[in-house]
């Protein structure tokens, strides 16, 4: 997939960084490293586990950094190592692509910023930087919460067409990834690590099926009022209702 002019690649020692510079004109290594933002006391939280990312207040602006770190039995394994193959097959760089493309098409993504990678040898370690988004929550905390109105579930499920429509397929698309803002309709989709544009196929289906079963998971023990057949219900008929709508809408360009 094409980029414009403003994207650029710094190379340093040991690895290099792709960026936005109409975004980040100033933008340099230590960008990617959350020892460098808490030495000018800009980390205003940070979380571990799975994708550790901290929370960055700088010159007026909300950054999210994300370290990225393997699951499930892999993370025992290599922890945040990965095997090079090329810096646009790492996954901080073809996340950045991907989240590049997505917020010039209008979806509903984080601004992306920098992206970048350390390399020792045959493994490297990646980093992606993203402008935060302000005002939201995660569907999950939404529902641990409370129960979610249904004009959000409507809203979920039109934001999900418009993705699938374009041929976004995301490989892990769960209740912890689905961020609602303070109007019921305001829905936003994040953390598109080794996702991929795909052509009309039974991937959107499966990509319904995974988030109701994250849903399902999470609501186990919550009781039966905070997720329901309803609720499920109204998400797919507004799938459907908007899939009609973009029947003519181009999908985003294989790269």
């Amino acid at each position: 997939m094409a980029v414009g002019t403003e994207v650029r690649i710094q190379e340093f020692t040991g690895g290099a960084m792709l960026y936005d510079s109409s975004r980040a004109g100033n933008a340099a290594p230590g960008w990617l490293d959350p020892k460098w933002w808490s030495a000018r006391g800009a980390v205003s939280a940070a979380s571990e586990g799975r994708g550790s990312t901290a929370l960055i207040e700088a010159d007026g602006r909300s950054l999210v950094l994300r370290h990225y770190r393997r699951g499930g039995l892999m993370a025992y394994l290599s922890g945040d190592r990965y095997r090079w193959r090329g810096a646009e097959r790492t996954r901080s760089f073809r996340e950045w692509h991907l989240l590049y493309h997505m917020y010039r098409a209008g979806l509903p993504v984080p601004m992306p910023i920098a992206a970048g990678y350390r390399r020792q040898g045959s493994i490297y370690t990646a980093d992606l930087l993203v402008q935060r988004i302000p005002g939201v929550r995660s569907l999950a905390a939404a529902i641990g919460a409370a129960p979610v109105p249904l004009g959000t579930w409507m809203a979920i499920g039109r934001c999900l067409r418009h993705f699938h429509a374009r041929g976004v397929c995301h490989a892990d698309l769960n209740a912890h990834n689905i961020l609602i803002g303070p109007a019921e309709d305001d829905i936003w989709i994040i953390d598109f690590d080794r996702g991929t544009l795909r052509s009309p196929g039974w991937w959107s289906d499966a990509n319904l099926v995974r988030l109701r079963r994250s849903l399902l998971k999470l609501t186990a023990g919550l009781g039966g009022e905070r997720f329901t057949a309803a609720d499920w219900q109204m998400l797919l008929d507004s799938y459907l209702a908007t899939a009609i709508q973009l029947q003519q809408i181009p999908a985003l360009a294989h790269g």
